[in-house]
């Protein structure tokens, strides 16, 4: 039993660290401001609508050339 109880404490105080650590590294992080958050989601959002349209197209034009390939 002292064994097992040793054990959780470990790894309670792995946990405690771990998140310590994780704190101290978000304090490091330089987040942007609202202007640049909002420019990144525009530029995201864009990138995306395009990237979509692209699969759609050549989705599309393999569709029709395996439709007229099995004719």
């Amino acid at each position: 039993m002292a064994a097992q109880e040793m054990t959780v404490q470990r790894n309670t105080a792995r946990w405690k660290k771990f998140f310590r650590e994780v704190r101290a590294e978000l304090k490091k992080v330089s987040w942007p401001n609202r202007k640049e958050l909002a420019s990144y989601t525009g530029i995201v959002f864009i990138s995306v609508v395009i990237v979509s349209a692209l699969i759609w197209v050549i989705d599309s034009v393999l569709t029709e050339a395996l439709r007229m390939f099995l004719k």
